[in-house]
């Protein structure tokens, strides 16, 4: 009786192990990833009106940060430079996330391409959506893009480049939670498809965080 009533002893003493709680998942949380010309932005927009919370492009994110453009980082800076101040504000970003806020960003067409941001969205659970485009109809709307803003883009300078970039970039892409055609359709249609297969509800309430663009 004794010994017995021991082992009972003992394993009444043995401290129960504490279950483990999922990461909690950003709700409304999604980013978009592609190459020039395939609609992040405008699909951004749509979706984010859809479903009632913010859109931002990572690069707007960024300029804010560095108080520089874009062009101005990698005239001054140099690409590494650039690829710094944007690992540095997807982190910044995701943290966001993490705290609840509802939200639709667009990566910039090199920035997935990077292993270190791949690995740092495949860890937070927040899904990847890749929009993709035959490569002729890219290269045609960038240069639909860069004619009415009268913006000059280094890419649009060879079409032979344009399309391997494309190409190398592509396979990166590919490894994205979603891929959507965005070639030949409405925006709204693409947003719509984006929502309805990742499950995607709209919120009730706007974010604190600001307004939808």
């Amino acid at each position: 009786m004794k010994k017995g009533s021991g082992k009972t002893a003992k394993r009444q003493a043995q401290p129960q192990r504490p279950s483990a709680k999922p990461a909690r998942r950003p709700v409304n949380a999604v980013f978009l990833v592609g190459f020039m010309g395939a609609g992040k932005t405008s699909v951004g927009r749509a979706l984010g009106q859809r479903l009632n919370c913010i859109f931002e492009d990572l690069d707007d994110r960024i300029e804010a940060r560095e108080g520089r453009t874009v062009a101005e980082i990698f005239r001054d800076a140099g690409e590494s430079e650039f690829r710094r101040a944007e690992h540095a504000a997807l982190e910044h970003a995701l943290a966001e996330l993490q705290g609840g806020v509802a939200k639709i960003t667009a990566l910039g067409g090199g920035a997935f391409v990077q292993k270190e941001n791949a690995a740092l969205l495949k860890a937070s659970g927040v899904p990847t959506v890749f929009l993709d485009a035959p490569v002729e109809e890219l290269w045609q709307r960038c240069s639909r893009q860069a004619s009415e803003s009268g913006a000059e883009r280094p890419l649009l300078q060879s079409r032979e480049q344009f399309r391997k970039l494309y190409e190398t970039r592509r396979r990166s892409y590919s490894k994205a939670a979603l891929q959507v055609q965005t070639g030949g359709r409405p925006v709204e249609e693409v947003a719509a498809e984006i929502a309805r297969t990742l499950g995607l509800k709209k919120i009730a309430l706007r974010s604190e965080q600001g307004e939808v663009e």
